[in-house]
Order: structure tokens, then C-alpha cells, then sequence
């Protein structure tokens, strides 16, 4: 095995915020432990020369350090981290399934088969951020649905790219078939009409999952954490309509800085009024028991 195959991306690269300013202090190294063996499996798994048994021998090792080795020192900060804060490994465990399906795996048949993948590569992560803040089980499908719903923008975005450079499509084959189109429409510098429809009906099938998990926000005890999924649910509903209207082959999908901050201030602004309007709610409801 080659030393390092790091892509060298932080947690400011992504598409959505990873434990910005608006969570707590006390809470933000417990994500950014996670995020760290995330980003690294993560990079293992998508590089784009590693053998398939080669990425599966290092996320195998990162698992490891994770239940009892110790030759990963992120997967030991992590494993540490949870220990101290009571916090189960079995969101981090079903994260590294995905990425074990991504070394393996480049096609998905249908929207159930990708959901089922989301359930790995997504919902693991916004539970883990749930239990450092203590909340309820409660939140969780809200969050599993914004989760998915990142994921599938993601997905959407980089559709080109992860298949001229890694050969996978997320895209379901039996929506793609029923379109008249293969993946190799993905490798083309502009989107046919065809595959435009396709990908903005995924958008808006999207849309419904930002939907469904619209509630979140306001489920949420901590006001921060509260504010953090309210920008993050702006900044999806956002992308998510872009993607109803632009091809992410041959046109920009991602924020603009401004553009960014705007979508982000609209769903931290969303979260904040959702909050007292269910505070003032409960107050009128307890007044007139």
C-alpha cells in the first residue's frame, strides 16, 4: 500500500458547514474528531487510483484502530473522544460501510437501492452530531432526511465528475433506462435534455426529503445546533432548486461566497422564527390547559 492517500480537503471544502462557529465550543472537537476519520475514509475510498482491496485493507485498519488498535491515530482521537463522552461507534462503524460499498460498488439500480446507501454514507453522520449534543431519537428521522437529502445534492453536483473520474453513478440505472439514456450520458460536456429532466426530477424528489425534514430545526433543544441545521437546510433547499433549473455538467451549481451566505442566513433566520413561533405555541397551549 502507497504511504497517504489523502486528497488534502478540510472541513471548509464541503458544500455544507461541518461544526462552524455556530455550535458550541464545548461540542466542536467531538465533530471534528468524526469528521476527520470521515474525510479520510472518505479519501481512500474515492481515490481515484487505490485498488478496491487496497481501500478496503485501509478502511479495514481505520476500523480497527477504532475498536481496539492503535494504528490510526485519527481513528484513536475518535475512539477516545467517544469513550469519554459515552457516545456509541456504531454511527462511525455504518459510516465505514459506506465507504466500503463505495470501494466496490459504482451503480445503484433504483432510488430504494440509494437510499439504502444513505442510510450508511449520510444519516450516521447528522445522528452522531445529535447524540454529542444529547438530544433525542426523536430527531432522527428529520435528520436522516436532510441527511439523504445532502447526500443526493452531492450526488447531483458531482454527477460528471465521479463518473469520467471514478466510473460511479449514484444516479438510479432504472431511472436513467427510463429516460432513453446509460451512464454514458454523464461523460458528456453538456446534459441532453433527457438527462436535464432526469436530474431535476431527483431535485425536486430531493426537495421532498428537505421537506420531510423541515421540522428538525425546531425539534432541536440546543438554540445552536438549532441555527447550524437551519443554515444547513437553506443552503440545500437552495442547491436543490438549482439543480431544478442548471446542468452540473456545463453549468455552476455551487454557492457563490454571497450566495452562500444569503441561503444560509434565510435557514438560520427559518430555524430561529420556527422556534419561537413553537415556543410561543406551547406557551398559549400550557395558558389555556
Amino acid at each position: 500500500m502507497s504511504d497517504d492517500l489523502s486528497s488534502g480537503k478540510g472541513h471548509r471544502d464541503e458544500n455544507f458547514p461541518v461544526a462552524s462557529v455556530l455550535i458550541a465550543k464545548r461540542h466542536r472537537p467531538a465533530v471534528m474528531a468524526f469528521y476527520a476519520v470521515a474525510r479520510m475514509a472518505d479519501d481512500i475510498a474515492d481515490h481515484e487510483t487505490a485498488t478496491p482491496d487496497d481501500k478496503l485493507a485501509r478502511l479495514a485498519a481505520i476500523e480497527a484502530s477504532l475498536t481496539g488498535t492503535d494504528a490510526i491515530p485519527a481513528a484513536v482521537r475518535l475512539r477516545e473522544t467517544m469513550r469519554t463522552l459515552s457516545l456509541s461507534n456504531q454511527h462511525i462503524l455504518d459510516l465505514l460501510e459506506a465507504f466500503r460499498r463505495d470501494a466496490r460498488k459504482t451503480r445503484y439500480a433504483d432510488w430504494d437501492e440509494l437510499m439504502d446507501y444513505c442510510r450508511y454514507s449520510a444519516e450516521p453522520v447528522g445522528r452522531y452530531v445529535l447524540d454529542v449534543h444529547g438530544e433525542s431519537r426523536a430527531t432522527w428521522p428529520a435528520s436522516d432526511a436532510l441527511c439523504a437529502a445532502l447526500q443526493v445534492i452531492n450526488h447531483l453536483q458531482d454527477c460528471g465528475e465521479d463518473y469520467r473520474q471514478l466510473d460511479r453513478v449514484y444516479i438510479p440505472l432504472d431511472e436513467l433506462a427510463a429516460a432513453g439514456l446509460d451512464a454514458a450520458a454523464l461523460g458528456a460536456d453538456r446534459a441532453s435534455p433527457a438527462l436535464r429532466e432526469l436530474i431535476a426530477d431527483l431535485a425536486r424528489r430531493t426537495l421532498g426529503l428537505l421537506e420531510t425534514a423541515g421540522p428538525l430545526a425546531s425539534q432541536t433543544r440546543d438554540l445552536r445546533l438549532s441555527l447550524e441545521i437551519g443554515v444547513i437546510h437553506g443552503l440545500a433547499v437552495s442547491l436543490a432548486e438549482r439543480l431544478t433549473r442548471r446542468d452540473p455538467l456545463s453549468e455552476r451549481v455551487h454557492h457563490r461566497p454571497l450566495e452562500a451566505l444569503g441561503a444560509a442566513g434565510l435557514g438560520g433566520a427559518g430555524a430561529l422564527i420556527a422556534r419561537v413561533g413553537g415556543s410561543a405555541k406551547s406557551q398559549t397551549g400550557a395558558i389555556g390547559s
